[in-house]
């Protein structure tokens, strides 16, 4: 009996030690299953930030003015208008009647005048033949030298009279002349603001006509810009209507404006029926550059906070830096504020990176300059 049970006691002892190691090795098992293995960094393109010439990224908008705006008046004043011959969008050529004056009382003004000069002409006459008479008689006693000389004088006298007469005929000759209204240069009447039954004065403009139908665009340029623009550089202007113009720049202005830090530059665009004074225009200056700090549009990335890049720091760890942007041209973004040139991003905006991240970084030259 006490062998049976010693036997049986050993046997139970033994039974709670296997349980026991087997519970072990599966308490072990399972700990070792929920121990993940390290993954390895995601590799990534990045390319340095830099600072490059930024071609045609400089865009400008204005207004759309003639070349050359001709207003056109008259000299005369006092006159009443009575017929206008044009409108105003129609086209005209230079020295083209526009409007005319009443010349009635022109008329018999010079009628008149005329009638002094004829009655000049004759005292001249009269008085050039007294003073033949006497000619060869100085100093001989037939006749007192003062009326020899009051003759001679009295002829000179006659003849300048003729002269102003003739001056005064001349000069309503002149006026009318230009009791017709003509235009100066040949273009498209922009404004009519004359009427049958004005008063012309010189301070009147009767007609604003564009010469030679040639349209510019004024476009106001930022100080920063100004510098990469020149006279005969190419420019595509965008209308209303989304269609585009080529110009060319004729005159960049001189000086900046001091409040507005702007300048004007004059583009001068091709004759065209649509291209309208005081109309809008947007300008892309195809030529102009500037020195700017400059990533690939791919390296941006937004989010609820707005733009964005990814930086790689040291030990390739990424950080996140909020930028903001300015021009953009030929796949390139220019930095206004953001990592400085040198500086790794990450491209492809970083859409499967966090920030904090250890990447394996490729470097590529996306970006870069054309040599």
């Amino acid at each position: 009996m006490i062998f049976l049970r010693l036997r049986s006691t050993s046997l139970t002892l033994t039974l709670l030690t296997s349980l026991g190691a087997s519970v072990l090795l599966a308490g072990c098992q399972k700990s070792a299953a929920k121990t993940p293995t390290a993954a390895a960094p995601l590799t990534v393109s990045v390319t340095p930030v830099r600072t490059q010439v930024l071609r045609g990224g400089v865009t400008a908008s204005g207004l759309l003015i003639p070349k050359l705006e001709a207003a056109v008046s008259t000299e005369l004043s006092g006159y009443r208008v009575a017929k206008v011959f044009v409108d105003q969008d129609a086209q005209v050529a230079a020295d083209q009647p526009l409007a005319q004056l009443d010349d009635t009382l022109l008329r018999a003004q010079i009628a008149q005048q005329q009638a002094v000069v004829d009655e000049q002409k004759v005292a001249s006459e009269r008085s050039v033949e007294e003073a033949k008479r006497v000619a060869g008689l100085d100093n001989q006693g037939v006749l007192p030298q003062e009326q020899i000389v009051e003759r001679r004088l009295a002829a000179r006298s006659a003849g300048a009279g003729v002269a102003a007469a003739q001056a005064q005929l001349n000069d309503l000759l002149t006026r009318e002349r230009m009791m017709t209204v003509r235009a100066p240069v040949g273009g498209l009447v922009l404004d009519r603001t004359v009427r049958p039954g004005d008063i012309a004065a010189p301070t009147m403009v009767m007609y604003r006509i564009a010469a030679d139908n040639v349209v510019e665009l004024n476009a106001e340029v930022s100080e920063a810009d100004l510098a990469g623009i020149h006279p005969g550089d190419h420019v595509s202007v965008t209308l209303p209507d989304n269609a585009a113009v080529d110009g060319v720049v004729r005159v960049v202005s001189p000086e900046v404006d001091a409040q507005t830090k702007l300048g004007h530059v004059r583009v001068t665009l091709p004759a065209r029926p649509d291209l309208r004074p005081g109309g809008y225009g947007r300008a892309t200056f195809l030529n102009s550059g500037r020195s700017a700090t400059v990533i690939p549009e791919s390296a941006l990335r937004f989010d609820a906070d707005g733009a964005s890049v990814m930086t790689l720091g040291s030990g390739d760890v990424v950080r996140r830096i909020p930028v903001r942007t300015g021009a953009r041209a030929g796949g390139l973004v220019e930095l206004l504020s953001g990592p400085q040139p040198g500086q790794m991003v990450l491209l492809g905006g970083g859409a499967f990176v966090l920030d904090g991240d250890k990447v394996t970084p490729v470097r590529t030259d996306a970006g870069a300059p054309a040599a």
